[in-house]
């Protein structure tokens, strides 16, 4: 039996059908421009900042994603922003996947901005306008985009809590392959910013397969970059590849840019690729100059716990010696009256060194510096462990030996904590004094030790608060006559080796002990003996006033029948010594002469005769005696 449905039931199930028809027809009739109200009125309540809709809105599905489309749109900044905008634009599209929509998910697809002005600003409190919670302090409501494309735009950001300011507009370059073209001015952390640049004008964010080409010419404060290559996942920097050029004043300038506190060089220039995935970070087969002297390596920064760590290693074929001296602290530093300072004063940037953590090694296979300095190689690994420098080993090749050591810097303090042991192992004495034409033909090996330790910001702080020892000796070898009897002023002896010409003669031994003690340097033995003379010294050095008070004084173990017989005095500042004899007793021996010349010529010989010691006071002392502590 046929049973017929109530009209009740016929309502209830034509009515859905009904009320789709009539939405579809309301839509072809009117469009979707009655929702603009209901989308604005709910993005003011839910973010407080006014949403402005004033053109067409068009809704276009394509399961399951729908494309919205509309004109004339600005979206305000919260109040305390210095603009009123943070968006203005005369058309915005749009995709969202609705799938993502209902698992609250919200990324939207394939954005285009046509002519827009986008303003962004960070509060000294760290609020950010592009968050959309009211309290912009919410990093998960930002709004996600997959893909941006501007179509000829200006994006300004201020960030008052880092003293940036940037502006950077984007014009379409070719329509054909949609290259994009911009300009940014302004400043990046309180430095003056310029760069210039093309890229794809489609912004691939969140995609991290698709590399993103990228070239760009900037100057931010003294640094200068120029690179080209590509980018992956912009919104989280996934990978980089780019060759890239870099130039400046000093490598610590680089410090805002990388976070990493370098040190104080003179001006740089390096090429090299810059490669980048996961953590890491690497400067591979860069090379360049730096100062005078040539650099070239691979250098890698990893980010570890709350730090990077930078790894590498460097090479220089030729390194400058001069170029050392800013990174010790050398160089111009406040003027002020007197002698000029030889140490160096400049404070070490410390504090910066808190900022990441290395371990480097650089090798100078030759070093260029003044003719008077045996130094010729230099190889050194570089640790820095939470404000800890340690320079260990540390080797240079010096006058056909080595000066081997480890120094520690430990700057967890406000006042470094500085100790250094140098070993001094088989200096040669021929070419400890490469300017000395009396000590080339001279044969021995200089060995000893230097252990300090003080504290200061600069190293001349460091030396002026010092405690320790400094120990050298040097065992048998061969010496310039010419020089052992210029140090006793025979001069007869000198007469004769000027004609005849120099030779040598043995050296039993030399030894210069000190003990140090706030920055000074007090003499325990001093000695230099030869089978012609003794020299026995004695006195200071003053590490703070950077001044001498040292006393030579010869002793000739044989016979000389003209000799002066004086003290030799090395007096004055490190910048300027003075080497003097005493005037008065030469003066003295010279009256007498010439007072008993007057008598009789051969009395006047008298005076100046010396007759040698009688008795050993050179190596056979010197063995028991001796404090090394």
């Amino acid at each position: 039996m046929t049973r017929r449905l109530t009209k009740p039931l016929l309502v209830l199930l034509l009515a859905p059908g009904i009320v789709g028809l009539l939405v579809v027809l309301g839509i072809a009739l009117f469009g979707w421009n009655w929702a603009r109200a209901p989308i604005q009125q709910g993005t003011l309540a839910q973010t407080g900042r006014a949403l402005v809709i004033a053109g067409d809105l068009k809704l276009h599905l394509d399961w399951p994603f729908v494309r919205v489309e509309s004109e004339q749109v600005s979206f305000a900044n919260p109040p305390w922003a210095a603009q009123p905008k943070m968006l203005v634009a005369d058309a915005v599209e749009f995709s969202v996947d609705l799938r993502a929509l209902w698992n609250q998910d919200i990324v939207l697809q394939d954005v285009r901005l046509k002519r827009p002005i986008v303003m962004l600003e960070t509060a000294s409190d760290g609020r950010k306008s592009w968050l959309l919670d009211k309290l912009q302090r919410d990093e998960t409501t930002q709004i996600a985009i997959a893909r941006l494309t501007l179509d000829h735009g200006q994006l300004e950001l201020d960030d008052s809590q880092h003293d940036t300011h940037i502006h950077l507009s984007v014009d379409t370059k070719d329509t054909s392959t949609g290259s994009v073209a911009f300009k940014a001015d302004g400043k990046f952390q309180g430095l003056p910013l310029v760069a210039t640049g093309t890229s794809a004008s489609v912004l691939a964010l969140r995609d991290e397969q698709v590399p993103f080409p990228l070239t760009v010419d900037a100057k931010v404060g003294p640094t200068a970059l120029q690179a080209h290559g590509t980018l992956t996942g912009l919104f989280a920097l996934t990978g980089l590849d780019m060759q890239i050029a870099l130039r400046g004043g000093s490598l610590a300038q680089l410090f805002p840019l990388l976070g990493l506190g370098l040190p104080e060089t003179h001006a740089y220039a390096m090429i090299g690729r810059l490669v980048h995935d996961a953590t890491t970070w690497r400067f591979e087969q860069f090379s360049g100059t730096v100062g005078h002297s040539d650099v070239a390596g691979t250098l890698e920064a990893q980010r570890v716990n709350e730090r990077p760590m930078l790894r590498g290693n460097v090479t220089s074929q030729v390194m400058d010696l001069g170029d050392l001296a800013p990174v010790i602290g050398a160089g111009p530093s406040t003027p002020h009256e007197g002698p000029r300072q030889v140490l160096p004063d400049n404070a070490l940037k410390a504090d910066r060194w808190k900022s990441f953590n290395a371990d480097v090694t650089f090798n100078a296979v030759r070093i260029e510096r003044a003719k008077a300095l045996p130094l010729d190689q230099l190889k050194v690994r570089i640790r820095l462990q939470d404000a800890v420098l340690t320079l260990d080993p540390l080797d240079f090749v010096a006058a056909g030996g080595h000066l081997q050591g480890v120094i520690v810097l430990d700057a967890r303090q406000p006042l470094i904590r500085a100790s250094a042991t140098v070993q001094v192992k088989k200096l040669l004495l021929g070419a400890l004094f490469p300017t000395l034409d009396l000590t080339k033909t001279s044969v021995g090996e200089l060995n000893g030790e230097v252990r300090l330790k003080g504290q200061g910001n600069s190293v001349k702080h460091m030396l002026a608060s010092s405690d320790g020892a400094v120990h050298l000796e040097m065992g048998q070898g061969k010496i310039s006559r010419l020089l052992m009897e210029q140090a006793g002023l025979h001069l007869l002896e000198i007469l004769k080796l000027r004609i005849a010409g120099d030779k040598n003669i043995v050296l039993r031994c030399a030894l210069a002990d000190f003990r140090v003690q706030q920055g000074i340097m007090q003499t325990q033995q001093l000695l230099l003996d030869t089978d012609v003379s003794t020299v026995v010294g004695s006195g200071s050095v003053n590490l703070a006033l950077e001044t001498l008070d040292l006393t030579l004084v010869p002793h000739t173990r044989t016979t000389s029948l003209v000799a002066l017989r004086s003290p030799i005095y090395i007096r004055g500042t490190f910048d300027a010594p003075k080497v003097t004899l005493d005037t008065a007793s030469i003066l003295a021996r010279s009256a007498g002469a010439v007072a008993l010349g007057l008598l009789n010529p051969v009395l006047a010989l008298i005076p100046l005769v010396e007759k040698g010691p009688g008795r050993d006071q050179g190596c056979a002392q010197a063995s028991g005696g001796g404090n090394h502590d």
